[in-house]
């Protein structure tokens, strides 16, 4: 069974997510944006979600986790939630 750990950032506008995730990519700290932005109770520990497998988060949080590129900011992605940021730290088959 496939299991992915990941970190994530959720708030409540895509052009807040675009606006995070340009900070990331000029040399902002995922965890510490994570901190003072998401909206998630993750937030606090810099995001982290630690290990799960599929079907445990929502199914387009899981395209993306399960899917793209291991060690690379993603989103925005949408879900009932928000819009994430999601950094996928590890993943094996």
């Amino acid at each position: 069974m496939s299991k992915a750990t990941a970190s994530h950032i959720l708030v409540g506008t895509e052009e807040q997510c675009l606006n995070l995730k340009q900070q990331i990519e000029n040399g902002a700290d995922f965890a510490e944006i994570a901190k003072t932005n998401s909206t998630c109770p993750s937030g606090r520990s810099g995001g982290t979600l630690g290990e799960f497998s599929p079907g445990m988060m929502v199914r387009e949080f899981d395209e993306v986790v399960f899917r793209d590129e291991v060690g690379v900011v993603h989103g925005p992605v949408k879900t009932q939630f928000g819009y994430h940021l999601i950094l996928i730290t590890s993943r094996s088959e």
